[in-house]
């Protein structure tokens, strides 16, 4: 699998069982909670495969904890009616500016 399909997996994987585990409300429903699972686990065997492929772990960690932190964020306003601010939004810029510059070093 390239490699940034097996990133977007991992991320999209993550993302699901961050939001499932706030819907599982402490595990207590059965669906999510093995959403959490089932997420967590492709997440993490994605990344795997992923950085076996010889991706490098810094740029891949970055890459998948930006956009999976700007996602839940995202998904926490728009669907599950959490706070979102201004300053939350400078963060998120600030993050993900810090990746895209650690994929520019990267490349030097």
């Amino acid at each position: 699998m390239p490699p940034f399909v097996l990133l977007a997996l991992a991320i999209a994987a993550e993302v699901t069982g961050t939001v499932s585990l706030k819907l599982s409300e402490g595990f207590s429903k059965p669906i999510p909670s093995v959403l959490v699972v089932i997420g967590y686990g492709i997440s993490f065997s994605a990344l795997a495969a992923l950085l076996k492929s010889g991706f490098p772990v810094g740029v891949a960690y970055a890459i998948w904890a930006a956009i999976g932190v700007a996602a839940v964020a995202l998904i926490g306003a728009f669907f599950l009616k959490e706070p979102f601010t201004l300053t939350m939004a400078a963060g998120l810029v600030l993050v993900i500016g810090g990746v895209v510059l650690l994929e520019l070093g990267s490349r030097h």
